[in-house]
């Protein structure tokens, strides 16, 4: 928390593919920032890996306003690990993470700081209503959050996603936190601190298309269950104990009517059904135990979480030859004077 005459805001958006919405919602952005008053305010944008012209429209966007700072991965790591790569570059008293795609509105970021500014460490924002979605990935998202709720020791609320502010102290216990599978939404949760809903109606998306498909949404939830409960071990262990108690109800049930009534056992269909349901619940157990082991895998590799190819801090906007270096293959699109191009092939190719 920070006095409310003073102190520092950033706010980090991981971005993907997202260049024909990117210029809208910085426009919509930065005119909240503007109108915040006693906070000094910067920009992370965390480029993971985008394939079209998502970085050199953030370049572009650097030269008209120098509160934009640029991360740019290796390559595509993911939503979760963007979003962690841009809290380890947030140096500020109060961090905001927001999507790109302007379901989140950008206008409520006041609200966000003076509820921070009230004494909250976290302050989340919960939707109360999912515009522009499906009636399937409304109903698979309202199951998925009472599910992992029923499940997770660590309460994580419903209908929330990433938006959110976060305190220093809350981004300091973030960082300490380097495991490879990661659920942010429980991970924010995890730490603890005050933490207090803000409301908000969410829109659809503005442009572009979600990145997050069925089985993509089925692997995150996937992630989700398994970051935080081990349940699903125990579910497999009663279900386990539950048919092995049934069969030795029922073969003791065979043996007594064969001996007392001499009814004869009836054999292959009844023992086809009976191995070919034991070996389905076998192999689901099975499966869930190679979903927490490769779990513990991929930690035991002890892996960075990503690599930067790029570090562009906030500050005086780059000339044209620098930008020219940074993106060569998409001057047209951050507008670089086409001259200056030509003149650094014309070097280049005289071997100066």
């Amino acid at each position: 928390m920070t006095d409310s005459g003073s102190g520092s805001l950033a706010v980090v958006v991981p971005v993907y593919n997202e260049e024909a919405v990117i210029r809208q919602f910085h426009q919509r952005l930065s005119a909240t920032l503007d109108g915040i008053e006693h906070l000094h305010a910067a920009v992370i944008y965390v480029n993971d890996g985008s394939a079209d012209h998502t970085l050199a429209v953030l370049l572009a966007l650097r030269q008209q306003d120098p509160r934009i700072a640029i991360v740019n991965l290796s390559r595509n790591f993911g939503k979760e690990i963007a979003l962690s790569a841009g809290l380890d570059f947030a140096d500020a008293d109060a961090v905001i993470v927001i999507d790109a795609d302007l379901q989140d509105p950008p206008e409520l970021i006041p609200e966000f700081v003076r509820l921070w500014q009230a004494g909250n460490d976290v302050v989340y924002g919960q939707r109360v209503s999912r515009r522009g979605e499906t009636r399937l990935k409304k109903a698979t998202a309202y199951l998925f959050y009472r599910v992992i709720q029923s499940l997770s020791r660590v309460h994580i609320p419903e209908d929330t996603g990433d938006f959110r502010l976060l305190s220093r102290r809350a981004v300091q216990a973030l960082r300490s936190l380097r495991e490879q599978h990661r659920y942010m939404k429980g991970l924010f949760s995890w730490i603890g601190y005050s933490q207090v809903a803000l409301r908000y109606e969410r829109a659809p998306r503005s442009a572009g298309t979600s990145k997050f498909n069925y089985p993509r949404l089925w692997a995150f939830a996937l992630e989700g269950i398994t970051s935080f409960s081990i349940t699903p071990l125990k579910i497999a262990t009663y279900v386990g104990l539950l048919i092995a108690g049934l069969s030795f109800m029922g073969a003791a049930f065979v043996f007594y009517k064969a001996l007392v009534y001499g009814d004869p056992v009836r054999g292959y269909p009844s023992l086809m059904v009976t191995n070919l349901f034991l070996s389905g619940v076998q192999l689901i157990g099975i499966g869930v135990l190679g979903e927490y082991l490769g779990r513990m895998f991929n930690e035991s590799k002890n892996r960075p979480l990503y690599f930067v190819e790029r570090h562009i801090p906030a500050g005086m906007a780059d000339d044209a030859r620098t930008l020219a270096r940074l993106v060569p293959d998409a001057a047209s699109a951050i507008g670089i004077d086409r001259d200056v191009q030509r003149q650094k092939s014309v070097r280049i190719a005289g071997g100066t």
